[in-house]
């Protein structure tokens, strides 16, 4: 066999490799940390290493919801992109006006804005980035159904903007893998800003989301976890029909991770 031709063989294995069919798992018993909690909801979680997705309520989980904070990954994205803010430091006066959550009504940067959530920031953001360029960051990262209507500051609160727990899944991948149409640096100061727990063990990014002005309300918590050189993502939605239904976000993400031993007990 020539040098050429065995070459020629490693790149077809290769690339057949890379277009593996995924396996899927429908967990139903993961039902009873929803019925712990009194609500409804889904749960994807993907094992990048071993492609294969573990669901609950597979429809729900491809079924499109508005994405609220969670679109704060993409925002940051390419608010550092476009030069909306310089970096993650940049400081943003608050304008006086008292909003809904008493962490909202002060001075933010990046970091603490993606970490409280921040509404008004991010929506300054948005203003600064445009329409025309963020239609254009959408349409290349294929986020969504990349629908911009109902407002430039609005389109993921109150908007057309809708995503699946699968496609929040796909974006997450190409962030960790690098594969998103925006520089190192940028991609880097948003994995640093997204950090949510960190310990010896595992590092876990993620962002909740609360879609409080449409009706259903819909919470979302969706991230990944890096332990011992694997990664593995997670996205989470459900009703949110009473204010205690938020700790369910993280309360049954968190059990289920830890139930699959990607987080300690």
């Amino acid at each position: 066999m020539t040098k050429k031709f065995a070459l020629l063989i490693l790149l077809l294995c290769l690339t057949v490799s890379g277009f593996a069919k995924s396996t899927w798992e429908e967990r139903t018993d993961w039902e009873r940390y929803f019925n712990d909690a009194k609500v409804e909801g889904c749960f994807l979680l993907y094992d990048l290493q071993n492609n294969k997705y573990y669901s609950y309520n597979r429809r729900r989980v491809d079924t499109p919801f508005i994405p609220a904070s969670t679109f704060k990954f993409f925002n940051s994205l390419a608010a550092l992109e476009t030069g909306a803010v310089k970096d993650e430091n940049e400081i943003l006066n608050w304008d006086g006006v008292n909003r809904r959550f008493p962490q909202w009504n002060k001075d933010h940067d990046m970091k603490t804005a993606f970490q409280n959530s921040t509404v008004w920031f991010y929506q300054e953001m948005a203003r600064r980035i445009g329409a025309k360029r963020m239609r254009h960051y959408l349409n290349k990262a294929r986020y969504g159904n990349r629908k911009t209507g109902g407002g430039i500051d609005q389109f993921w609160l109150t908007g057309n903007l809708r995503t699946t727990a699968k496609q929040q899944i796909d974006f997450l991948v190409k962030l960790h893998r690098n594969e998103l149409p925006f520089s190192a640096r940028t991609i880097n100061i948003v994995k640093n800003i997204s950090v949510n727990e960190k310990t010896d063990k595992y590092i876990l990014r993620a962002k909740s989301g609360w879609a409080f002005d449409v009706s259903p309300q819909i919470g979302w918590f969706v991230g990944y976890v890096e332990r011992d050189g694997k990664a593995y993502f997670f996205a989470l939605n459900l009703d949110v029909k009473r204010d205690e239904d938020l700790a369910a976000r993280t309360g049954i993400t968190k059990s289920i991770l830890r139930e699959m031993k990607i987080i300690e007990p």
